[in-house]
């Protein structure tokens, strides 16, 4: 397994994996996530998909199983929430007459994050990654993938809804310099 602590060279390129989180019953219910539990905390694989120097993890329940599943010791970080879907949270999609939200990046009809907001936040705490030479693992959302894709490929807004994230896939992204790379996207973690 991977090994917290390491000391990354200074001039390295600063590696990234992107986990999303296992599956919960909102993601096999098409409803919008609430800080649901894990539908089977202890069944996320256990596989070595790298040597990392620090792990993160979003602040919710199913992020925190996943990364414990993993054997991490992972700091919580806010930046890595995902979408506030406001008082959407729980509710079937079939529940949900406005669809602004999928169209127009900016909209938040629910009264919680737009997916403009998202992608500011993810790209800022991808920005602050730069330049540190370490190599980071995440858990996250579905979300926050996208984002970061987005952010990294510098493509419009209205990509976000446009890119797949399924349950427990990883997606690496690296920088060196100014720019970030994506490296691969879309595999299962026990890949």
């Amino acid at each position: 397994m991977s090994t917290p602590g390491e000391t990354a060279h200074p001039n390295a390129a600063t590696r990234l994996t992107l986990i999303s989180h296992a599956a919960t019953s909102a993601t096999r219910g098409t409803r919008f996530p609430d800080d649901e539990p894990l539908e089977r905390p202890g069944d996320s694989p256990v596989a070595d998909i790298g040597r990392f120097t620090r792990f993160h993890t979003g602040p919710e329940t199913r992020c925190r199983q996943t990364a414990t599943a993993f054997g991490w010791d992972a700091t919580v970080d806010e930046a890595l929430a995902d979408l506030d879907f406001g008082h959407w949270r729980g509710r079937a999609l079939d529940d949900v007459t406005d669809f602004s939200w999928l169209t127009d990046p900016t909209a938040a009809p629910h009264g919680g994050e737009s997916v403009s907001d998202v992608l500011t936040r993810v790209g800022g705490w991808l920005d602050g990654l730069r330049s540190t030479g370490e190599r980071v693992a995440a858990v996250t959302h579905p979300a926050v993938v996208r984002a970061a894709v987005v952010h990294v490929l510098a493509a419009p807004a209205q990509a976000f809804w446009r890119i797949d994230v399924s349950p427990l896939s990883v997606t690496r992204l690296s920088v060196s310099g100014s720019n970030w790379t994506l490296r691969e996207t879309g595999h299962a973690v026990n890949q």
